[in-house]
């Protein structure tokens, strides 16, 4: 038999998959894949129950129904000031997912470098090498994990054709302040360089933080694509929707690459969406009341059992610093971890550029029983999983 293709030796196992596996197997409770386990709102299920009786059941066009892109658009103005053309620079994709996928082949030839900041959602390196491209990782440092400003620029000095930015940060829950993004900025003009932004968890935002839309600083609208998901935001993962707004000139190219690869999101999934999409400002701010007593739920718990832990200022996600364990490797560890106190994670090194090995990850998008449930369980973790 002839050779497979060389470029799917890029890919890594599967390790959050693996530890959901191993969660089920072993009867724990799952905190390892990122994802709500409650209903998304009552209106846009019930708008999704009148489309299933009568439709739209077809394609819509390769950019998406009009009517969710404007509503896309509507809902865009509301928080930025900028209303995107419909046609112009608005698509529906088939999740956050394909959204990067496309951003980034679209940008990035071959021998292109594309920086990334370090902890990072792991799919930005493996497309990123798909491309052709090569990653230049700049690492955030500390406990607010910051970067270095001289190391950045000395990134930008190797002339990478686009800059990757994670913001709120999965896995560490990093909101990037307006002088970092502004300085960001600046480089990029200086070393004239797009951004690809994730805006996935832009309405998880903590307080006193607070969300700056990248696109919106002076110059930026130009070079930056934005990608987005009403996945976490709306509890449906499952739906796979999501969308790049961006520039014209970049979002035209893009969309000819997303009619190849999906041809169109779902019709029916984006006319429910829709109900979502046109909710006013108090569903975002009781989106991030839910999400902060759930963050102070597990914080909380944490500190009361001496568990070291980050603090996240976005995004659902908590590293837990296991340095004390004797550990010298943090998938073993997470592997003992569902078998011996009954808690699922994700190795923290899956996220890091650097041989970091003294992270786990925990998501604490559950509801409030999975999480007391989850630190009942962590009361034996210094017990049961400390090495002498």
């Amino acid at each position: 038999m002839p050779a497979l293709a060389e470029r799917t030796k890029i890919f890594k196992d599967p390790v959050i998959a693996h530890m959901s596996v191993l969660s089920d197997k072993y009867g724990a409770v799952n905190l390892s894949a990122g994802f709500p386990d409650f209903p998304p709102p009552r209106q846009i299920t019930e708008r999704l129950k009148t489309v299933a009786d009568k439709g739209p059941h077809q394609y819509s066009l390769d950019a998406g129904a009009e009517n969710f892109r404007q509503a896309l658009a509507e809902y865009r103005f509301k928080f930025t000031g900028r209303k995107p053309d419909i046609d112009k620079e608005i698509i529906a994709t088939c999740g956050g997912t394909e959204a990067l996928f496309s951003a980034i082949f679209t940008i990035i030839n071959p021998g292109d470098g594309v920086i990334i900041f370090s902890p990072y959602y792991d799919a930005y390196e493996t497309d990123v090498l798909l491309a052709g491209g090569e990653p230049v990782f700049v690492s955030l440092r500390g406990d607010e994990f910051t970067f270095d400003p001289d190391e950045l620029e000395e990134a930008f000095k190797q002339r990478p054709k686009a800059v990757l930015l994670c913001d709120p940060s999965n896995p560490c829950g990093k909101v990037f302040s307006l002088e970092e993004l502004s300085y960001i900025a600046e480089l990029m003009r200086k070393y004239d360089t797009f951004a690809i932004v994730d805006e996935v968890y832009a309405h998880i935002i903590y307080k006193p933080f607070t969300y700056t839309y990248f696109s919106e600083l002076p110059g930026m609208h130009e070079r930056t694509v934005c990608v987005g998901s009403l996945s976490k935001t709306f509890s449906i993962t499952g739906w796979r929707v999501g969308y790049i707004i961006g520039a014209a000139h970049i979002v035209g190219e893009i969309k000819k690459l997303h009619a190849y690869l999906t041809v169109s999101t779902a019709s029916p999934l984006q006319e429910a969406a829709v109900a979502g999409l046109r909710f006013d400002r108090q569903y975002y701010e009781e989106l991030t009341e839910l999400y902060a007593k759930k963050r102070d739920i597990l914080m909380g718990g944490l500190d009361d059992l001496r568990i070291a832990h980050t603090i996240p200022q976005g995004a659902f996600y908590l590293l837990l610093d296991i340095s004390e364990y004797g550990y010298t490797s943090d998938k073993v560890f997470c592997e003992d971890l569902v078998c011996k106190v009954g808690v699922g994670a994700v190795p923290g090194s899956v996220f890091f550029a650097e041989d970091v090995q003294k992270y786990i990850r925990l998501h604490f998008a559950v509801n409030d029983e999975t999480l007391y449930n989850a630190l009942n369980r962590l009361e034996s973790m210094r017990e049961k999983m400390t090495r002498t």
